[in-house]
């Protein structure tokens, strides 16, 4: 039996795709994601059509109505997706002929999947970081920016409940110097906050509509991409057509800083495992942010910081997958980029879900002021401002940094506590170096983690992220 041709493309050949190779070549199963941006986008071509006269205002009505009906058929469930049609374009668009006859078979005039998926891809990635903004967005989204502003906010209150604790600082993963818990956490909130403008800029290079390039090559008849783009909220239009619809750097460069992201929770996410641990003993996570074991009753596992890491990983492979998809391609458009959209969709819904929990797992989080005091009280913290102490009274550095290196060793010999010795060696005003609170309030250098200047980073936040 002779096949049909396939209905999208199928003037050319006298049969359509077998059937492995429909099963193989479809994308519908995941790019049905893009529905909603994919309507937006030809509601916009549509009445860019009308205004150019390549369609009527009664055509482009008749399309909008269809296309919105259509819609609410994907939102209700009612809607039933074709591999066979490949895409989530083709699958809306032959409904849409079914629904509106003729007007229905006259949207493709002048646009190419190459560019409508470039469109529809660019939309929904401006959504995700964004939020809903251009009302193309799926109601009541809530944005990567936003979702990491909420993290934020969520180690600020952790920070400012706990503006009085003290605990050691770690370099090698030794105890090196005191500083207070909230200067540690707001270090956290300096990191994101980078995140957060590199995801802005980020978004100036999304938002850009290549819409009305075509296949590669534009099109033979006048129409007004920059009415188009202004429709669909895009800043600019792109300004080659071949690179507009190979483009994929974007994908990458959202993935790039996702990726970061993803490194910076994870990083958060092995402090709190260090301090809930037995050992540090700094924090404890309410029972209904942990987990048990199946083997040991007395376990309370923190699963969410440890899955953390995990999605981090996760979320890096995603951008070497995108990198060695693109590092080969010559241009413009090659069926290689479809493979783009599974790993974005599953890096922006990772990275959504992971800062989501980390902030509410941060909101029942409960500082253990006890054992964070008998950690910061080593004295061996202040052996540095011994140092300093030693330099204000007119030793070089280098000197005093090995007289007390060699009172410390003394110390850890004979046992004898190192502020004892200082006072011994070089008098009782050597002693009082070692009161921590002190000590905090000496470091008043721009950055450094006197209460003051902590107090002062935690006003600056509340205003900022307000």
């Amino acid at each position: 039996m002779k096949k049909t041709p396939q209905p999208t493309w199928g003037g050319r050949f006298a049969t359509g795709p077998a059937e492995i190779v429909k099963q193989f070549t479809e994308s519908v199963s995941f790019d049905w994601r893009l529905y909603k941006q994919d309507i937006a986008g030809s509601i916009a071509h549509a009445k860019g059509l009308a205004k150019v006269g390549i369609l009527t205002k009664a055509e482009a009505t008749k399309i909008e109505r269809g296309l919105h009906a259509i819609e609410r058929e994907i939102e209700s469930g009612k809607f039933k997706w074709d591999t066979s049609l490949e895409d989530v374009h083709m699958n809306i668009e032959a409904a849409l002929v079914r629904k509106i006859d003729a007007a229905g078979a006259k949207l493709h005039t002048a646009r190419s999947r190459n560019d409508q998926v470039a469109t529809d891809l660019r939309l929904w990635l401006r959504s995700e970081i964004q939020g809903t903004k251009s009302g193309v967005e799926p109601a009541n989204r809530q944005g990567i920016m936003a979702a990491i502003q909420n993290l934020q906010k969520s180690l600020i209150h952790l920070a400012d409940k706990n503006i009085d604790v003290v605990v050691p600082g770690y370099t090698h993963m030794q105890r090196a110097q005191p500083v207070l818990l909230a200067h540690h956490l707001l270090a956290y909130v300096e990191m994101f906050d980078r995140d957060v403008q590199r995801l802005e800029d980020c978004l100036k290079r999304v938002n850009v509509c290549p819409l009305g390039s075509g296949a590669l090559a534009g099109s033979t008849l006048k129409i007004d991409r920059a009415y188009v783009a202004k429709l669909l909220g895009f800043n600019e239009l792109t300004q080659n057509s071949m690179d507009a619809v190979s483009d994929r750097d974007f994908v990458v460069e959202f993935q790039a800083v996702a990726a970061l992201v993803a490194v910076h929770l994870s990083r958060l996410a092995e402090d709190l495992l260090l301090w809930s641990s037995a050992e540090f003993g700094f924090v404890t996570i309410a029972d209904a942010h942990t987990t048990g074991s199946s083997l040991m009753p007395q376990k309370k596992n923190l699963d969410v910081a440890e899955l953390t890491r995990g999605k981090a990983g996760r979320i890096v492979g995603n951008l070497v997958a995108a990198l060695t998809m693109l590092k080969g391609l010559p241009l413009t458009y090659n069926r290689d980029l479809q493979e783009d959209k599974q790993m974005l969709f599953d890096t922006a819904d990772t990275l959504r879900m992971t800062l989501t929990v980390m902030a509410t797992t941060l909101a029942h989080t409960r500082v253990n002021r006890i054992k964070c005091a008998a950690a910061a009280s080593d004295p061996l913290l202040l052996a540095t401002d011994l140092v300093d102490f030693l330099v204000k009274r007119g030793l070089p550095f280098r000197e005093a940094h090995h007289a007390v290196g060699a009172l410390v060793a003394e110390s850890e010999k004979n046992g004898v506590p190192l502020p004892k010795l200082a006072a011994r060696k070089h008098g009782m005003a050597a002693a009082r170096v070692f009161d921590v609170h002190h000590a905090l309030a000496a470091r008043t250098a721009i950055g450094a983690p006197s209460p003051r200047n902590v107090r002062a980073q935690l006003a600056r936040w509340k205003r900022l992220l307000k």
